[in-house]
């Protein structure tokens, strides 16, 4: 059991590595990380309820997810296929694309839980 245990902790390494590699070497998701300091501040400061948080939660997990994929993605193309492909480039393309559907989504999620919020402040 222990030995189970120890396995499925360290399976867990590579993952946080690509995390790590994530946050320290592109600027998208470093930025998308700035974005979630800054809705959990304002979660808190504005005092959300539990369902808000949920919806926040799954939104930042959305865009920092299709983020990280999107990345995963583009180093495949550019090891695939290192010089100029239109289809390359369409790949990459259409995975950015996932990036800024769920960055779109996610900026409604966050107006429709914060707006109502700032408007009864002001």
């Amino acid at each position: 059991m222990i030995y189970f245990i120890k396995n499925r902790i360290k399976s867990f390494v590579p993952a946080f590595k690509g995390l790590f590699w994530l946050f320290k070497n592109e600027g998208n998701a470093q930025f998308h990380l700035i974005a979630v300091a800054v809705v959990v501040c304002a979660g808190f400061y504005f005092n959300v309820n539990t369902t808000e948080w949920i919806f926040l939660c799954l939104a930042i997990g959305l865009v920092l997810t299709a983020e990280a994929l999107n990345t995963a993605i583009e180093k495949l193309v550019d090891l695939l296929h290192p010089e100029r492909n239109q289809q390359a480039g369409l790949v990459k393309d259409l995975a950015a694309a996932g990036v800024l559907i769920a960055s779109i989504i996610s900026v409604i999620i966050a107006a429709l839980v914060f707006v109502p919020k700032v408007f009864n402040i002001i």
